[in-house]
């Protein structure tokens, strides 16, 4: 059921059943997997899908009116928790002090074979 108080950008693939950002009062929602910039899964090693992960967060929030400074909570899914210091190290990379607020779960599994890395972000617009 639509609200009309929220706003919902669609996922920029035709096919697929989420939105790419939810608004809500001024704060922006978003889930972001390895995806390169054509659509097409990077399911290359953790540093690729990370970088590929962490740049289609960086690209839907700022089309959305806000960007990786105004991030205040991540969620990380991770398939194998040995990667996460090679995540943290691309994480580093797009984030700085103070960090957002942050969680990293492991899982068994992700929505694509070979996909391991996923992460959910809460940020302020503006």
């Amino acid at each position: 059921m639509a609200h009309a108080d929220i706003v919902y950008t669609p996922d920029s693939d035709p096919e697929s059943i989420s939105s790419d950002v939810a608004e809500y009062n001024g704060m922006l929602v978003t889930t972001q997997v390895p995806v390169h910039p054509d659509g097409s899964l990077a399911l290359g090693d953790i540093v690729e899908q990370s970088e590929c992960t962490l740049q289609a967060l960086k690209d839907a929030l700022e089309k959305a009116g806000s960007g990786m400074d105004r991030v205040l909570h991540l969620t990380i899914y991770l398939t194998d928790m040995a990667d996460r210091a090679a995540f943290n190290q691309v994480y580093q990379r797009f984030f700085a002090k103070p960090w957002p607020v942050r969680a990293a779960v492991g899982v068994a599994a992700l929505a694509f074979e070979g996909m391991r890395v996923e992460v959910t972000a809460m940020a302020a617009k503006g």
